[in-house]
């Protein structure tokens, strides 16, 4: 007798084409892949993102001279239009639908054919009982056919026994939460293809029109661009908000709305709405949010000769809670060029460690603390800048003063003069466009529908056989199978030993609970 180890042929293309789609679509690696998925999408949540705020990833890369570039050249500044999300992403869509459409085709033609037939020797199974009624066969049978029937099982009939089948809902449930796995995949697709994002600050009494150029921060798909956003516009007329003055909360913002006046296209008949935080404005597919606010100090420069060189408000940004605002105003067209570094107090106090801080948000004695400087901004470097940040590096600091609304400062060396008078509101709105938000909101309902099916639904099997006796009676054998430990067999079979007991006249032996049943 040889004992060589028997030499399987080599594998041929088709072969391992065929093994690894079965590799790929298995459910061990589609969730191998949900697990890289959401490990690759760390890197967007940690570092700033390109098409989000550029300047920002720009800052990022100077600031970390060493692995920035690396970083960049891996793609974490761009993470969801990089090669390797994107192939994580594919694989993982592509690995859903091969589990899901084989599955629903097994599924579709189980949900059709029979309840299997009785097995030969029903007493062998884990839960099984054998007993006696007197009652003849044919009335046994019609008494559980009745009771199973009510109950909505599926049903086979012979002369001698009972086939019944229920809870296919179980798996139509699991086949239901996986297709939407897939729909949410989709709606995230089209969002991220054709979806875009974009911030700005508008100020009382300015405007914005939907136009890139308008935009503080914008990001878009890959088939979205200046050419797919709508053509509307608005306007910000008023900008309500009011604070809490009681002591338990105090400073929590009371009142937080903008009223606007908008435009769907150039020409167009104006229209007058309210934007709440939670109520945001739809138009053309985008939904306008307001999503903060804060002050713009008026300012007033003059240069050496006393002509107005600058007269605007200036947008400060929030620091805390208080509004303790910083922000930056640059004078390039003065020779030499001035800027200026401010904090702006909405209510003003003064802190030992922290200088000037705002101790309540709202204004009741607002002044803005100035640092000058004198030199060149670097501006003709070709770089860009942030407008609220100034570069100091080759400047001279005049000096720093305080200024209440109404005050001016004269700079030394006769540089010129800065006055405040007064400040402005403004608001920062998020502008969406996300066509996928739909299809994803589907695949969320029908995730939680599927898993509740499920979870409560219960996938069980029973047969019944009868056997005539020599007194007139019935010997009744039955049965049953489920692949959850909760289907509580025993009880459904003595159920229906009460349903058959009953006929006899027979009391049961123990009273099993009420069993509900959703199929």
């Amino acid at each position: 007798m040889s004992t060589e180890t028997p030499t399987l042929p080599p594998m041929n293309t088709l072969g391992f084409l065929r093994y690894t789609w079965r590799q790929l679509t298995s459910m061990k690696t589609a969730l191998i892949l949900l697990f890289l998925l959401a490990v690759a999408s760390v890197p967007g949540s940690i570092f700033p993102q390109r098409g989000n705020n550029p300047l920002l990833v720009n800052e990022w890369i100077a600031q970390s001279p060493t692995f920035g570039p690396i970083f960049d050249a891996m793609g974490f500044f761009d993470v969801y239009s990089s090669p390797w999300f994107a192939a994580v992403y594919l694989l993982l869509f592509i690995s859903l639908i091969g589990c899901v459409l084989p599955r629903t085709k097994v599924h579709w033609r189980a949900m059709l054919a029979p309840p299997p037939p009785v097995p030969r020797n029903l007493l062998r199974l884990p839960e099984s009982m054998e007993f006696e009624v007197d009652a003849p066969t044919g009335a046994v049978l019609a008494r559980a056919n009745a009771h199973l029937s009510s109950r909505r099982w599926r049903l086979v009939l012979t002369e001698k026994s009972i086939a019944a089948e229920k809870g296919f809902l179980r798996e139509t449930g699991n086949l239901v939460f996986h297709f939407s796995l897939i729909l949410i995949l989709v709606g995230v697709a089209v969002g991220g293809l054709f979806g875009w994002k974009g911030n700005v600050i508008v100020r009382e009494g300015q405007g914005f029109a939907n136009t890139l150029t308008q935009y503080d921060a914008w990001g878009g798909g890959r088939f979205t661009g200046a050419a797919r956003l709508s053509p509307f516009s608005f306007t910000l007329d008023d900008f309500n908000v009011d604070f809490e003055r009681g002591a338990a909360q105090r400073g929590s913002p009371s009142l937080f709305e903008a009223d606007v006046t908008y435009r769907r296209s150039p020409g167009t008949v104006a229209e007058s709405t309210r934007i709440e935080v939670n109520s945001p404005l739809a138009i053309d597919g985008a939904k306008v949010f307001l999503v903060g606010h804060g002050y713009a100090p008026k300012i007033v420069v003059r240069d050496a000769s006393g002509s107005i060189v600058f007269d605007d408000s200036v947008v400060f940004l929030p620091q805390d809670g208080n509004f303790t605002s910083t922000g930056v105003v640059k004078i390039p067209d003065s020779d030499p060029q001035l800027g200026f570094q401010g904090i702006f107090v909405p209510t003003a106090a003064s802190n030992n460690l922290r200088g000037p801080i705002s101790i309540f948000p709202g204004p009741d004695d607002p002044a803005v603390f100035l640092s000058a400087w004198r030199g060149d901004m670097g501006l003709d470097a070709g770089a860009p800048q942030s407008v609220y940040r100034l570069d100091t590096a080759a400047m001279e600091q005049l000096g720093i003063d305080a200024l209440s609304p109404g005050q001016t400062w004269v700079l030394p060396d006769g540089s010129g003069a800065i006055e405040l008078t007064g400040f402005e509101r403004w608001a920062s709105f998020q502008i969406a466009f996300d066509p996928g938000k739909e299809i994803a909101l589907l695949g969320a309902i029908l995730a939680m529908t599927g898993l509740m099916l499920s979870l409560f639904i219960r996938r069980r099997r029973v047969w019944i056989t009868v056997a005539a006796t020599a007194g007139g009676g019935t010997v009744v054998q039955m049965a049953g199978l489920a692949r959850i430990e909760s289907a509580d067999l025993p009880g459904e079979l003595q159920l229906i030993r009460e349903a058959v007991s009953d006929l006899a006249g027979i009391p049961s032996a123990t009273t099993a609970p009420d069993v509900k049943e959703w199929m």
